[in-house]
């Protein structure tokens, strides 16, 4: 620690926090879904998967039956579902595995950073599902989503910042002003000593004169 400057801590505690917040993961995790249809009329268990865009297949082991409620915890083998880049959508969906033509689509949407701004997100296709899903860090993460809350954060950062900046102006006039009233007072004692000092020494020269001419 005795190498290390104190320059270098200082600017490393404010680079730490802004790098760990660019780097945090935005995570998408399936919190409860429902589906009130099966495409796959033949299969007695149905192989239902959510995909993203150029993504691996993942298949939702569990999901087996229709009009049945799911829940997870986020912690199954397939979790997170997918994770979302800075500020960025992903085009996503449910399927369901067809083995004799191309796959069956529950439905294919945008999925956005911002969608989580409120807490959990949920997606709802007519006749087909109702999915609710949570996001890690996406609403720390998403700041332009929402220009009003945006513009009221930097109103209250200027509004701090120009209180600060005030507060550090009034007290260094104060300091300031004090400072130079103290210095007047010095001078002003100092030039009232230098004449009491000048008027007793002329009042001595006076008292000498006057023993002279009694002399």
């Amino acid at each position: 620690m005795r190498g290390i400057s104190p320059c270098l801590l200082l600017v490393s505690c404010l680079l730490l926090p802004s790098i760990s917040g660019t780097f945090s993961s935005m995570t998408v995790i399936l919190s409860s879904v429902v589906f009130f249809n099966i495409h796959e009329l033949l299969s007695s268990k149905p192989t239902i998967y959510f995909q993203c865009q150029a993504e691996n297949k993942i298949i939702l082991l569990d999901v087996i039956e229709k009009h049945f409620l799911y829940k997870f915890k986020g912690v199954e083998s397939w979790q997170p579902l997918a994770e979302l880049p800075d500020k960025k959508c992903k085009r996503c969906g449910f399927y369901e595995l067809n083995r004799e033509k191309s796959d069956d689509v529950f439905d294919e949407w945008d999925l956005c950073p911002d969608e989580f701004l409120a807490g959990n997100y949920v997606h709802y296709k007519e006749k087909e599902f109702n999915a609710s899903f949570t996001c890690t860090n996406c609403a720390a993460t998403v700041g332009y989503a929402n220009p009003n809350q945006k513009s009221s954060s930097v109103d209250k950062n200027l509004n701090l910042a120009l209180a600060i900046l005030l507060g550090v102006l009034t007290s260094f006039v104060t300091s300031v002003a004090t400072y130079g009233m103290y210095k007047y007072w010095q001078k002003w004692k100092r030039e009232q000593n230098q004449a009491r000092f000048l008027k007793l020494f002329d009042e001595g020269d006076g008292l000498e004169d006057e023993l002279e001419l009694d002399f």
